[in-house]
C-alpha cells in the first residue's frame, strides 16, 4: 500500500478518527480489519488507510516516524465501547496523535489535520 495522495471520505456517522501506529495492513485486508474490530470488540470501524510516516525523528515511542499506521474512524455509536480496547491495542485517537509533536516535526502528510479530530 502507498500513501493517499487525499483524505478518504468518512461516512455518516463516523465522526471519530483512530490510528494504529506501527500497524500494517496488506492490500486487500481492509475488510478483514473491519470484520476483525466487530468479532474481537463488537465495534464498527471504517477503515481509511495506511500511511507509511516521515523518517523517525529520534523520538521513541508513537510520536517516533518511519513506520506504516493504520487510520480508520470508529461509528458514533461505538466510540465509547471503543475506548478501552483503543488502549488494549495501543491505538489513539487521532486528536491524540496530532497533539504530540505533529506540528513542529510532522511525521504525516499535511492533509491529516483535515480529518476530523
Amino acid at each position: 500500500m502507498k500513501n493517499n495522495k487525499e483524505n478518504v471520505k468518512l461516512h455518516k456517522d463516523y465522526p471519530i478518527v483512530c490510528v494504529w501506529p506501527g500497524t500494517g495492513l496488506p492490500e486487500g485486508q481492509e475488510q478483514d480489519l473491519v470484520d476483525w474490530f466487530k468479532t474481537e470488540f463488537g465495534v464498527k470501524v471504517q477503515f481509511l488507510e495506511v500511511i507509511f510516516t516521515k523518517p523517525d525523528r529520534g523520538d521513541k515511542g508513537p510520536e517516533a516516524g518511519g513506520r506504516s499506521d493504520v487510520f480508520f474512524a470508529v461509528h458514533k455509536e461505538d466510540v465509547m465501547k471503543f475506548a478501552m480496547p483503543k488502549i488494549q491495542i495501543e491505538a489513539r485517537w487521532l486528536e491524540d496523535v496530532l497533539d504530540k509533536g505533529n506540528y513542529r516535526s510532522p511525521i504525516y502528510p499535511h492533509r491529516v489535520f483535515d480529518y476530523p479530530h
